[in-house]
């Protein structure tokens, strides 16, 4: 009996610590922006383990971060077909040679070759700061830290699932220099929140061949010398550092911009 009493008094334990650690980055984020709900791609962040059972970008979902195009592409009528970069899965990105913007989907591409460490520890791009966090607060204080003020926003994509075929509906531009911190495709929840200079980015309304309409979040690169070069030219049929280029950004991950207005913290 005795045995029995301290296996549930664990058990009930056990759950306790977890409804805790799972209320405490919610409390954590609702003392700093009152009444604001967290943006879906930040759920996965109050995981009391820490880890999914699954990995969390499906294969279908690499189209959203593998595609590439020009800044004046982004205007009303413009159609776009996710995944113009068909060597993603091919190319794997070299630590020794840091590349920024696409090069987060080259290496959720080839999840399998790269260890979690690898990535959090290998070199930065050119004019990227980078930072690995595994819980919200950790994610929150980076940001704070980072722009030196609450008066933040996060913006996330929301694309259809299996739609492949868009056309732009609207355009707007939401800051300069964001932080994009984007959920790594591990099973253990880590989120990759980087900064690179000379960028833009915009929210897209798509809507897709079925009608459904979505926002994609978008990020233009000015300055492009440290991209793929293979991947560039593939896509764009340019070089690294001659001109401005766009990717849209996948369902997990999100920009950290300036909130200059009433608007709400989050963009979803």
């Amino acid at each position: 009996m005795e045995f029995a009493h301290l296996t549930v008094l664990s058990l009930f334990c056990l759950a306790f610590v977890g409804i805790t650690a799972t209320s405490s980055g919610e409390d954590y984020w609702q003392s700093i922006w009152p009444n604001t709900p967290l943006p879906k791609t930040f759920s996965d962040l109050l995981i009391p383990s820490g880890k999914t059972n699954s990995l969390p970008i499906k294969s279908e979902e690499l189209k959203q971060y593998s595609t590439l195009f020009f800044e004046h592409d982004l205007h009303p009528g413009k159609n776009f077909i996710l995944g113009n970069t068909n060597s993603v899965g091919s190319i794997i990105r070299p630590f020794t040679k840091s590349r920024q913007g696409v090069t987060d989907s080259i290496w959720l591409a080839n999840k399998e070759k790269q260890s979690l460490e690898d990535f959090c520890y290998s070199p930065t791009a050119i004019a990227e700061h980078k930072h690995c966090v595994s819980s919200l607060k950790s994610m929150i204080d980076q940001v704070i830290s980072h722009f030196g003020s609450t008066k933040i926003k996060a913006i996330s994509s929301n694309f259809a699932p299996y739609q492949d075929q868009y056309v732009v509906e609207d355009v707007k531009k939401v800051g300069d220099n964001a932080v994009m911190c984007h959920r790594l495709n591990f099973e253990k929840v880590v989120f990759n929140c980087h900064q690179v200079r000379d960028t833009t980015a915009y929210v897209v309304s798509l809507v897709a061949s079925d009608g459904t309409k979505t926002k994609a979040l978008t990020v233009c690169h000015h300055d492009t010398r440290g991209m793929n070069p293979e991947l560039l030219y593939e896509a764009l049929e340019v070089t690294p550092g001659t001109v401005p280029v766009c990717h849209f950004i996948g369902n997990k991950a999100a920009a950290w911009v300036p909130n200059h207005t009433a608007d709400n913290l989050c963009v979803m």
